[in-house]
């Protein structure tokens, strides 16, 4: 009998035990931040997960260009666009914020997929606004439904105008940009790693657009020799990360959403990116060790 007992102490799955022990290292960390924090973790290869508010419906910034690539290589697979489409620059189309078109000659020429690389890579605004009018927010909204995520909605084109239906609904209008929840973010990272979307190939080229992007300011900043598929977003009181850690002894996906700060700060230090960067090497380690 004591055998038994001690065989089934032991075969106990590790996952179940892990939540208890992370709690007792992100609550304290999450509480000593001035702000609202949203989030959910998960490893790819065990399917171990954490997750803090991960339901909570949370404002997108840039993070939401991730639905908006998707809707592109979709639509090009498909045969309705190509890559060597043209977009246009011109002054009026010119939007603040990141990126570098605006820095660059009205009447400029590019190709559909130049716009989705600096949109991705850069996080470029005025490069996002020339892919969405391109695809218009309403398609890349029923792409999401079609794909199963219900809770991703883009509401316009970055700044203004392109406004979706969904960008009508007043419960979606005060989110800005897009709404999303921290647990959709992850399972749209997850189904791109394994392939699910559009098809193995395109997910490959999706993720790897992602490696590429300039800019690690928030999870897995402390983690350079750490490869990386990420995208983050940025808005007055609000940062927000969404990415996947190629750690060594596993791959964790990870969506944070952190708000509601105090102040409005332009800053690579802004505590939310530093919260974030310390949050991500605790989910990793966490999520990962045997």
């Amino acid at each position: 009998m004591k055998l038994i007992l001690l065989l089934l102490l032991f075969s106990c799955p590790v996952a179940a035990q892990r939540p208890a022990k992370l709690d007792d290292q992100i609550k304290p960390i999450v509480a000593s931040f001035k702000g609202k924090v949203s989030l959910f973790a998960k490893n790819l290869d065990t399917g171990e997960t954490y997750a803090l508010n991960p339901d909570e419906r949370v404002r997108t910034a840039s993070t939401i260009k991730i639905a908006v690539m998707i809707e592109a290589f979709a639509r090009v697979n498909e045969g309705k666009a190509k890559w060597t489409d043209e977009v246009v620059l011109t002054k009026e189309k010119k939007v603040s914020g990141s990126g570098i078109l605006t820095e660059l000659s009205d009447g400029l020429k590019l190709t559909l997929r130049d716009a989705v690389n600096l949109m991705m890579i850069l996080s470029d605004n005025t490069a996002t606004n020339l892919v969405l009018d391109v695809l218009t927010t309403d398609a890349v909204n029923a792409r999401m439904e079609s794909l199963g995520f219900k809770q991703i909605k883009i509401n316009r084109k970055v700044g203004s105008g392109g406004e979706s239906t969904a960008g009508k609904d007043p419960e979606n209008k005060k989110f800005g940009l897009g709404v999303t929840t921290p647990r959709e973010m992850v399972l749209i990272m997850e189904k791109l790693e394994r392939g699910e979307i559009i098809n193995p190939t395109v997910s490959k080229e999706m993720i790897d657009l992602m490696k590429r992007e300039q800019g690690r300011n928030a999870i897995g900043r402390s983690l350079w020799n750490v490869e990386m598929a990420s995208k983050y977003g940025a808005l007055d009181r609000l940062r927000s990360a969404v990415g996947i850690l190629y750690m060594k002894n596993g791959r964790v996906a990870m969506a944070i959403s952190c708000d509601d700060m105090p102040e409005t700060m332009w800053s690579v230090d802004n505590p939310a990116y530093l919260l974030m960067s310390k949050l991500s090497e605790v989910l990793a380690e966490g999520l990962t060790k045997k």
